[in-house]
């Protein structure tokens, strides 16, 4: 990619409030040592107030950024009514956590984040240890003690419980227009995403990105088979008309059902690929993982930060399980580390 197309690939992070439709305005805010760069919070104009579909990361330069963008359409803080949050991840949930205690705004989030946000008020990351140790990643393990006594940063202060839990498929009227909430687990088990069919706009948040393909299943609360729950969110999303796309990351205006359709494919060819590293010795989700390539660049996983490392071999686990339940591969448990297996593969 020339500097001149990655400069036009990147342009949706530049700071200020861009409308992408009649009352909604784009709002990019920044997120620090991440390669995603910013992300979009949106405004929806509802009355005399706002209502912001996430919020952003709870950090001084993205509040700043987002009362500067609220001033210029010229509102407040205190006009914001409602976040309706995408997810729990803290780039989209922890700064509508932070403003609700000093301006007592609403906060709604999908009913299956419960679970994971729970385990983080209660500091429960033991299950995120377990875990590496079941892909048989170990050597992630002393990284994460020398790094942090071998658990994530404690996070729980930037978090609290929603005022609403969104329960299933549920209409939300707004003075403006009706959204629909429809959950879309996968990227995480509560995620959601809010439909505005009379405008033909989907808030997708990480559901559908238009560049990237979301991580699966990064949340404390990790689900059984959270690949599997994001190929049938993403085919539930075809089922609805097509829509423009105002993803949390990325540019906005591309199709809903194209997108979709390239994520699903996406995902076909890293399960031929995930495959192909357990038939070529792999065992353990770590040792697949070792053998794939890693971004556009085709990374090895020790080139990535310790941070991505486990993202990846979370995903590659991720592959697998799925490849089990088609019956691709077998897996079974030793000494509580799980192998993968061609079948009849001695």
């Amino acid at each position: 990619m020339n500097d001149g197309a990655a400069e036009a690939r990147h342009a949706w992070i530049n700071s200020g409030v861009f409308e992408v439709a009649p009352g909604v305005h784009r709002i990019p805010l920044p997120l620090p040592n991440d390669g995603l760069r910013a992300v979009n919070v949106y405004a929806i104009e509802d009355g005399d107030g706002l209502v912001l579909v996430d919020s952003g990361w709870a950090l001084d330069e993205a509040r700043d950024q987002l009362e500067s963008a609220l001033g210029e359409l010229g509102y407040g803080f205190e006009d914001v009514q409602r976040f309706l949050v995408t997810h729990a991840h803290r780039d989209h949930y922890t700064l509508a956590v932070a403003l609700r205690r000093n301006f007592g705004s609403r906060i709604s989030l999908g009913a299956g984040e419960q679970p994971s946000v729970e385990a983080l008020l209660a500091n429960r990351q033991e299950a995120e240890a377990e875990r590496l140790r079941r892909w048989g990643a170990d050597e992630l393990l002393v990284k994460l003690a020398e790094a942090y006594g071998g658990k994530a940063p404690k996070s729980s202060s930037s978090y609290e419980l929603p005022d609403e839990w969104l329960e299933g498929k549920v209409e939300i009227p707004l003075q403006s227009r009706t959204l629909l909430a429809v959950p879309t687990p996968g990227h995480t088990r509560g995620h959601v995403v809010f439909l505005d069919s009379e405008s033909s706009l989907m808030f997708s948040g990480d559901h559908i990105l238009p560049h990237i393909t979301p991580s699966i299943g990064v949340e404390p609360a990790r689900a059984d088979l959270p690949l599997g729950e994001y190929l049938d969110s993403l085919r539930l999303m075809q089922s609805y008309p097509d829509m423009r796309l105002l993803p949390a990351h990325g540019p906005t205006g591309g199709s809903s059902h194209t997108r979709a359709a390239e994520l699903l494919q996406h995902h076909e060819e890293r399960l031929d690929q995930t495959a192909e590293a357990i038939r070529d010795g792999a065992g353990t989700a770590y040792e697949a993982a070792l053998k794939l390539g890693w971004t556009r660049r085709n990374r090895k996983l020790p080139d990535l930060d310790l941070f991505n490392q486990v993202l990846a071999v979370g995903e590659t686990n991720a592959h697998l399980d799925v490849l089990v339940t088609r019956g691709i591969l077998t897996s079974s448990a030793t000494d509580g580390i799980v192998e993968y297996a061609v079948p009849g593969q001695a």
